[in-house]
């Protein structure tokens, strides 16, 4: 395997004695991207945007705090010898996406009941934007060489050299021994997850089934995935701890999703309230009628 070039720089700026890392430039164009995609789409359903931005304002540093503690916990004896600074430094790479989606999901829980609104519609439309953000954000794991695989053997290599960029490659060849990218992997079964919910919600679902078919189809590959990373929680054998939420998170959004049809919400993706106005779905039905 032949030597890589030079690591790319983690610092994006440097300004006197402020630094600001790649990791977080790129998880926060992530968060960005992610709140412009549900506010179009909130927007879309007739939905006011500040709904939205509101949720967000208050969940993201929410959902950062409970995915660094998550991490914190689970990596404890990586900062339990000092120094105490270390827990904080966000900025060096270690969140969890666990972690910050139940800091995202109670503070969506507890917003809904605060506005009044359906905390099932609230996440059906922020799905796609959370996925979207986590696609971006693994690329800041690239950033620090971090989050990747085992070691890859030389035919992998060369097979990977043929469709990889020399910039993925050089930055997964570490101390001369290249890893699989699995930050790579996982950013590209995240895309193939958020064209999977956007083609989902123009069959208007029931209310609740785009983000729980997030919960399960993000968690399928995080599954198999998690599998391939060296940086993991071991907790029976072979089973990671995330591979353990998963499943969780797999089986406990497909009950979900066969309990709340047979008893639960009946409304659908489009049924927005709109102050005034019959519900977006209503609508719809309505114009289809005067045609025919």
């Amino acid at each position: 395997m032949p030597d890589s070039a030079p690591a790319l720089d983690p610092v994006f700026i440097q300004i006197g004695s402020l630094t600001i890392y790649w990791y977080g430039v790129i998880i926060a164009a992530g968060l960005f991207l992610g709140l412009y995609v549900a506010t179009k789409e909130a927007d879309r359903l007739g939905m006011k945007k500040d709904i939205m931005i509101d949720l967000v304002v208050f969940a993201a540093p929410i959902a950062i705090i409970f995915a660094r503690i998550y991490y914190v916990i689970f990596e404890w004896e990586r900062y339990a010898d000092g120094p105490w600074w270390g827990v904080f430094a966000i900025w060096e790479g270690g969140i969890a996406i666990h972690g910050a989606l139940i800091g995202a999901v109670l503070t969506a829980i507890v917003y809904a009941r605060v506005r009044k609104e359906s905390f099932w519609q609230l996440a059906d439309i922020a799905a796609p934007g959370l996925i979207l953000g986590q696609a971006i954000g693994r690329w800041g794991n690239f950033m620090n060489q971090e989050a990747h695989g085992g070691e890859i053997a030389q035919s992998t290599y060369e097979s990977f050299h043929q469709y990889l960029p020399d910039f993925i490659m050089n930055q997964m060849i570490i101390d001369g021994v290249m890893y699989h990218p699995t930050f790579l992997y996982e950013s590209f079964w995240n895309i193939l997850v958020l064209i999977f919910l956007l083609v989902l919600r123009r069959y208007n679902p029931l209310r609740g089934e785009v983000f729980l078919s997030y919960l399960i189809t993000y968690s399928i590959g995080r599954f198999f995935i998690e599998g391939m990373r060296t940086d993991s929680l071991y907790v029976f054998g072979e089973l990671r701890m995330a591979q353990v939420i998963s499943i969780l998170l797999i089986v406990g959004a497909i009950i979900l999703i066969i309990y709340r049809r047979r008893t639960g919400d009946t409304k659908r993706y489009n049924d927005v309230k709109i102050p005034g106005k019959k519900n977006v779905n209503q609508n719809k039905k309505k114009k289809r009628h005067k045609k025919k």
